[in-house]
């Protein structure tokens, strides 16, 4: 596929849904990543509002588990911010369709009351979740802060407690920036923080964050600017520090490349000046068959409502939209499934 366009405008059509399509007493039930919950709750409070005879229950229990549940059978849909590895796309007996749902930014949200603005470099961040660099006026984070008066206060590190795709992208971000990341955690949606203290879930770590100065954490955008949490400029690969927003996000994923037959691609460390080193693309979990054909109109027609109309929430919940090909590519294996 072809690099994405950073631009790329928005013009989804509504796409009408008849009574055929949708049984007016169909329940679904998703589970996974916290990430995207509240983009998927909006899609949810909005298409019921239009089919009020349907409901929908999503639970937001982070990728791990949305993933587990999923591939026992135990839920409609699930959600990960990780995708599926072809390994365990291999355990799910009707077959696996990830469907990139949404887009957000990984942010370094932090509790420093007399700091408004700050920037990490990658030797500096990496260094915070290694246990390194343990204190705030450290070197490592003075020399991108000139005349910025940094406290003598110890760093506490939030972490993910639960199995999490928003780990998962961030561990492998680390990764690829420090050697020493890769060879002493790696990424994964569980990991081995070497310091730190947990939290469940986005709004766990947001709370941990929140409640502690000192504290710096990964969270989505939207946790972070909804509850907001400053959060800092982060050093990409071409030395330009960037902070996480929308254009900048989409700077990122315009380099994502996708491979045939497989909706499942990753920026690690985005090359482009103005991309911001962490962002990603969030999937929907759906089998490739399913045998209760009422329930799979009903959510057929809303996953098209979200990757249509329902990606013009997007950008007031502090999400990306997908770029307008990915989108369409996820229409397509839409119309595979049986």
């Amino acid at each position: 596929m072809k690099k994405l366009a950073l631009r790329i405008m928005l013009s989804f059509l509504p796409v009408p849904l008849t009574v055929t399509s949708v049984h007016a007493a169909t329940q679904l039930q998703g589970a996974g990543a916290t990430f995207p919950a509240p983009l998927y709750e909006r899609w949810i409070a909005e298409f019921t509002k239009a089919h009020p005879g349907v409901q929908i229950n999503y639970q937001g229990i982070g990728s791990g588990a949305g993933i587990k549940q999923f591939t026992q059978g135990l839920v409609t849909f699930g959600a990960s911010d990780a995708a599926m590895t072809d390994e365990e796309i291999a355990k799910v007996k009707p077959g696996v369709v990830l469907i990139p749902a949404a887009a957000g930014s990984v942010v370094l949200a932090y509790n420093l009351p007399e700091v408004d603005d700050l920037k990490l470099s990658r030797d500096a961040y990496a260094g915070i979740f290694l246990g390194k660099v343990t204190k705030w006026n450290d070197p490592a984070i003075a020399k991108a802060n000139p005349g910025v008066k940094l406290p003598d206060l110890d760093i506490a590190a939030c972490e993910r407690s639960d199995g999490s795709g928003t780990t998962f992208v961030f561990t492998q971000h680390l990764s690829a920036v420090s050697p020493e990341f890769q060879d002493k955690v790696g990424k994964g949606t569980t990991v081995t923080w070497p310091v730190g203290v947990a939290g469940k879930g986005n709004d766990g770590v947001t709370a941990l964050i929140k409640q502690s100065p000192g504290a710096i954490g990964y969270v989505e955008y939207g946790y972070a600017v909804n509850n907001k949490l400053k959060f800092a400029a982060l050093e990409n690969k071409t030395g330009n520090y960037v902070k996480a927003t929308p254009e900048s996000g989409a700077a990122t994923l315009s380099e994502a490349q996708f491979p045939p037959n497989l909706l499942r691609a990753w920026v690690p460390d985005p090359a482009g000046k103005d991309a911001y080193p962490i962002a990603t693309f969030t999937w929907l979990l759906l089998y490739k068959s399913y045998a209760d054909q009422t329930k799979w109109n009903t959510l057929k027609a809303f996953v098209n409502f979200g990757l249509t109309n329902g990606q013009k929430f997007s950008n007031e919940l502090g999400y990306i939209p997908l770029p307008k090909p990915v989108a369409d590519k996820g229409l397509e294996a839409l119309n595979e499934i049986k």
